[in-house]
């Protein structure tokens, strides 16, 4: 079991890191973008992509192997 949570974390801290070496030009941008978004819109984004997450974590497990 520990050795699935690191691989996880592994693998978030890769798949985070990631528009940081692609694009930092872009990422800045995007970032002020989000800090300039309405609280209700960032909310219902954060809710939305949990719920995406939580998902694919099902999926995976009942159809994973």
């Amino acid at each position: 079991m520990m050795e699935y949570l690191i691989t996880v974390a592994g693998l978030i801290c890769f798949f985070e890191g990631l528009p940081y070496l692609a694009s930092p030009e872009h990422l800045k941008k995007w970032l002020q973008q989000v800090c300039c978004a309405p609280n209700r819109y960032l909310r219902m984004l954060g809710g939305a992509l949990m719920l995406i997450g939580l998902l694919l974590v099902y999926w995976g497990r009942t159809h994973g192997g």
